[in-house]
Parts: structure tokens; sequence; C-alpha cells
């Protein structure tokens, strides 16, 4: 199994519209973060997390010709609003495609699409629109997506509940302020972790930074960290060299194979 990082910065990207700091007038490729996306892979199976806004540049970028389920962690703007760009894999497919979210979620979600999700909406004639089918979930549930078996785990977010999951020995963490202690068991046995962090010092009521990111995967026990979701106050280059041993800044289209 792989995991594939599509993209790893926060709600605003980096480079943030406007900004000269360091890291948004960096020429280090890996300090340009798209929005929060993943591909688990295994075996020509492929599982996204999330659906970001520059999704479609994320997959031509990383060659991506098939997608077979979607896991969505929480419906905010940044993890959600490329929906559309799913469009191409159901007109290649003579089914819908499986897109997994929260029980708690799935009427925000037919909600802010109507045009996709509406019995009541055709699309005009000519256009398209993508088929897709919602599945829902329950915290600490586990359940099947594209062949995988995939447990979420609720992790606080704000007035929202971020979904984690845990697919093998892989476990996703993003838009989480803390890791339930209900839900450490389900983590037993982890070796790759993937954790949002925003940034060093300056604690965030809704997101992890970089040092509760570190304990959290010191409690988890994981082999290999990568952190994710970070913000433009984290250089590539100088945030991997403050990071102790078995954490790693992931970056835009990095391949870890587990």
């Amino acid at each position: 199994m792989k995991v594939r990082f599509l993209g790893t910065g926060t709600s605003f990207g980096v480079p943030v519209i406007g900004c000269r700091c360091e890291v948004c007038s960096s020429d280090d490729p890996r300090n340009r973060r798209t929005r929060h996306g993943m591909l688990v892979e295994q075996e020509g199976r492929r599982l996204l997390v999330d659906t970001p806004p520059e999704l479609r540049l994320q997959l031509v970028e990383a060659g991506v010709r098939q997608v077979d389920a979607v896991f969505i962690t929480h419906p905010h703007a940044d993890h959600l609003h490329g929906v559309d760009d799913l469009r191409i894999f159901t007109l290649r497919s003579e089914h819908a495609l499986p897109v997994h979210v929260a029980d708690e979620y799935r009427d925000e979600i037919r909600d802010r699409f109507p045009y996709v999700f509406s019995e009541h909406v055709e699309p005009d004639p000519g256009s398209t629109v993508p088929d897709l089918e919602l599945r829902t979930f329950r915290d600490r549930e586990p359940f099947r997506a594209a062949g995988f078996e995939v447990t979420p785990f609720g992790c606080p977010h704000g007035s929202y509940t971020s979904y984690g999951l845990r697919v093998g020995d892989l476990a996703v963490v993003v838009d989480a302020k803390e890791i339930p202690e209900e839900a450490l068991p389900l983590l037993e046995g982890v070796r790759v972790l993937a954790v949002n962090a925003l940034w060093f010092g300056n604690p965030h009521p809704t997101h992890f930074n970089v040092e509760e990111a570190v304990d959290a995967a010191r409690r988890i026990g994981a082999e290999r960290t990568f952190l994710t979701h970070m913000t433009h106050r984290l250089e590539h280059g100088e945030t991997a060299e403050r990071l102790p041993e078995g954490v790693r800044p992931a970056h835009d289209g990095l391949v870890v194979e587990l």
C-alpha cells in the first residue's frame, strides 16, 4: 500500500494570495502547497481522501486516471469544494462513484450541491454532472471503501467534527485539535501517520500546531509521521531540521510506501 499526498496546505494554500513572505516567495517546490487531498493506493485500487478546490490539477499532476471511492473528512470548503472534478470518473464508468461521509454531514452536503444530489434537478442538454452515491458512516464503525477496510474516528475541530481514518497500517488525521482517548485503541500498531500541523508555537483553537502533532504521534506510536495541512509559516527545509527523528513535513506529490 502507498499514500500519495496530493495537497498539503491549509485553506489559504501556499503561496497565500498577495503574500511576499519567504515561504510564499520560495523557489523550493516543496513550499508550494495546494489544499488537502490524498490518495491511498493498493493493487490498482484508489481511495481519495477529500476533494479540495485544486483536485483537477492535483490528479493531472499525479497522472491519476481512476478513483474507486472517496472519503470526505468534513464539509469545510477546502476539503469538499472540488467535488465537481469527480465528474470525469463517472463519465468513464457505468457505475456511480461512492462518496463516504459521516452520517451527520449527509444533508449538509446534499444541500450545498443540489445540482449533484437532488432528484429534482436535471442537467441541461449536452451537460453532465457527477454521478455520486453518498454512503454514510458512523464514528468508529468500520466499513469497506474501494476494497479497503476503513475505520473512521471523529476528532474535535471547533464546532465541527473532522473524521480521521485508519486503513491498514496507515492513519490520517486532518483538521483536528485532539485525538480523543476513545479513538486511541483503534490506532494501535499504526506504522505511518499523516497529521495536520499549522505552525510552531502559538496554539490554535481548532487545529494542531507542530508540537501538538508531534505529541499525538508519540501517543499513537507511529514509526513514521508526516505533517500535512501546513501554513506558510513553515518553510520545508527548516521545518525538517527542527523535527524529531521519525517526523517529517510532507509535500505535494510525496509518495510514501508502507
